[in-house]
């Protein structure tokens, strides 16, 4: 049966041909090929066919949009770097001289602020967001849909809870928008639909060529003094994208890398079109924070996972199950089981496993300060959430 080291399979038909003195029926020779192909097999053989070939298989299905970032920068380049723009600001500066130390002039008078956004169900989050930006927005524009991008029904979460923001109501334009539902779709699709109606609903607002327009999520919230700076601040480009402080589950988690979505357009008919991706070269530092998953509810955490764009994320069923999300809150680690999306092999090892806790509390959203106590699960040392 082995010439020369080989397996001679000629041979081998000839013999599976007449099985134990009999003349093989079709059925009994394509049972005896198998057999006659594992005699032919040593034990190393068999140990990579059956052991080590699935482990393989199995790792690479559970593993490999990991194995995919690590190699990321075998084949993608960095993205072309921002320009970043040195953001000064003390409360004791006046506004002419924080204009000066950005090389810009100084208006007359603060051009109008619209803040727009699309919303889920970020109840606390728009609360803290409003009441940062609220002496200097002119109009708060916020568009809800009954669909989630990945087509799942939703309430409509801001009109349940709009007694809660009366403080804005004489400054509110508010629509409504129906999903429409097709599953299976890329979730980009819907979500570009609900931005390109958030578009009409700000005409609906009275937006003006050279208004502010403030696009950004509702977790991504500006300083109120970098709105303010802006608005009195002449010759500022066009766009500007925000760089925030980048949090994750809490005020406790603060990500080295940092938040860059956030923009600010000075708005101008027909060009200016709402988005939420980069628009510009340019970066104002040390402008905000950027709040990623701070929920409240454990329930939140899960409707958020199968609800926005990236949900292809959610790649194993138990990834949603309570107990592990709030394991991982606690740990400040990655609810995705994701390596960190970076270009260099460098910056992927040296940013695997949890985020450091942190104990700094300064320099946060005055109101979530002001109601700690209602606020307690944003703040370092308060990782249990609620189950309900």
């Amino acid at each position: 049966m082995i010439s020369g080291g080989y397996y001679t399979w000629k041979k081998c038909d000839d013999k599976c041909a007449d099985v134990c003195g009999q003349q093989a029926s079709p059925t009994l020779l394509s049972m005896s090929s198998v057999r006659c192909f594992l005699q032919g097999l040593d034990l190393r053989s068999i140990f990579f066919l059956f052991l080590v070939i699935p482990s393989g298989v199995f790792f690479i299905y559970s593993h490999g949009q990991k194995i995919t970032y690590f190699l990321r920068p075998l084949w993608q380049s960095p993205p072309k770097p921002f320009i970043p723009i040195t953001h000064y600001y003390n409360e004791n500066v006046s506004m002419p001289a924080l204009c000066k130390l950005h090389g810009w002039g100084v208006r007359e008078f603060p051009r109008r602020v619209y803040d727009a956004v699309l919303f889920s169900n970020e109840v606390d989050m728009l609360t803290i967001r409003w009441k940062e930006l609220y002496p200097y927005i002119t109009q708060f524009v916020l568009l809800e849909s009954n669909s989630t991008f990945t087509a799942l029904p939703k309430p409509l979460n801001f009109d349940i809870n709009r007694d809660k923001f009366k403080f804005v109501e004489p400054r509110l334009t508010y629509g409504k928008i129906g999903g429409r539902f097709r599953r299976g779709e890329n979730p980009f699709i819907e979500e570009a639909y609900q931005r390109l109606a958030l578009d009409q609903l700000l005409q609906v607002a009275g937006i003006e060529d050279d208004d502010l327009l403030i696009m950004s999520d509702v977790d991504e919230i500006p300083s109120r003094h970098t709105i303010d700076l802006l608005r009195w601040c002449d010759d500022i480009p066009p766009v500007l994208h925000l760089q925030l402080r980048n949090y994750l589950y809490s005020f406790e988690f603060e990500h080295r890398d940092l938040s860059w979505r956030a923009s600010v357009h000075r708005y101008k008919r027909g060009t200016t079109k709402y988005a939420h991706y980069r628009q510009s070269d340019y970066l104002l530092s040390d402008s905000g924070w950027h709040c990623s998953f701070c929920f409240r509810r454990i329930s939140d955490f899960i409707f958020k996972m199968k609800a926005y764009s990236h949900t292809d994320r959610v790649r194993f069923s138990h990834f949603l199950k309570p107990k592990r999300i709030q394991d991982i809150i606690c740990k400040g680690a990655d609810l995705y089981d994701m390596l960190p999306e970076e270009y260099t092999f460098r910056d992927i090892i040296g940013r695997m496993g949890p985020i450091p806790h942190s104990f700094s509390a300064v320099h946060l959203p005055w109101y979530l300060l002001e109601n700690a106590d209602k606020y307690k699960y944003l703040l370092p040392g308060n990782c249990v959430r609620e189950r309900s």
